[in-house]
């Protein structure tokens, strides 16, 4: 890595959002194991019993490296990750890159088109307040949106669709809710991580955000900016019927839950995900 110089303004953040599950972790399969950190998901994917490597995917909300390092000496030992995975740039998913790739001295690997926001080039798009999407959508302003800077850290993935580190697994492009998102698919046992291309609880109520309560539903509203694209990336996950999912809010869900809500999510996207109203809301074309 020749160029390590970095910039970290998520450093000293806090962000005044939480759950009942904060701190809670889970193993979704054996070697996929998800820990919530406030309102959002980490994945630790590796086999503990094992001697290989295991990677990171996502890096929590500004603040959470202790409890991202505290799971990983739990669950690994010493060994650090051959990598971390972001499945997009928004401060709720970079909120410990900076330091966890500094410490570990790990690659970071992302979409090209996510390349901006984790270089210092560009900030997203402000969050829309105004969206039809409650509590959460009324304090977004409070978010943060200028870009981290990764340096020499990070890379583009691979464009023949392997994940470095995560054998069997595949990345696949999943925009709408930011340009490169992407989420990553192993079809041996059909586990999917998601990121916020669909999420596992109601974003728009403040109860059904703090207590977790496991619903299927698109995108968080109030950073999602180009909805047509995130329709399509939701029928492109569907299509895969994944046994278990990882998204980036929410529960981990699997079996008839998660391929009825999906299902469901997928086929009536346009009334049960779309807001009626909102700075980034068109009518999506068909």
């Amino acid at each position: 890595m020749m160029d390590r110089k970095t910039e970290n303004p998520m450093e000293g953040k806090w962000i005044p959002a939480t759950s009942v599950r904060s701190g809670a972790g889970e193993e979704v399969v054996s070697d996929v194991y998800s820990l919530t950190v406030q309102i959002v998901n980490v994945s630790f994917v590796g086999d503990p019993e094992s001697k290989q490597g295991w990677v990171l995917v996502d890096a929590g909300m500004p603040g959470s490296a202790d409890d991202i390092l505290s799971t990983a000496a739990d669950r690994f030992g010493g060994r650090k990750p051959t990598a971390i995975i972001l499945t997009h740039g928004h401060f709720d998913h970079v909120g410990a890159v900076v330091y966890l790739a500094k410490k570990w001295n790990v690659p970071v690997y992302t979409h090209p088109r996510e390349m901006p926001y984790l270089t210092g080039r560009s900030r997203y798009p402000e969050p829309d307040a105004t969206v039809e999407g409650g509590w959460v959508a009324k304090i977004s302003p409070l978010f943060p949106t200028e870009p981290v800077d990764l340096g020499g850290y990070v890379k583009e993935l691979p464009e023949d669709g392997r994940v470095p580190g995560m054998e069997g697994w595949r990345w696949l492009h999943t925009p709408g809710h930011t340009p490169g998102h992407i989420s990553l698919y192993r079809k041996r046992d059909r586990s999917l991580l998601a990121g916020d291309a669909f999420v596992t609880v109601r974003q728009d109520s403040v109860y059904q955000v703090m207590t977790q309560a496991p619903e299927v539903n698109g995108p968080p509203r109030y950073l999602t900016t180009d909805w047509q694209a995130a329709r399509e990336s939701v029928r492109k996950l569907a299509s895969l019927e994944p046994a278990a999912v990882v998204t980036g809010h929410g529960r981990p869900m699997a079996g008839e839950e998660l391929s009825r809500g999906l299902e469901q999510l997928a086929r009536d996207f346009d009334r049960v995900a779309v807001p009626d109203y909102g700075r980034y809301v068109d009518r999506i074309e068909h």
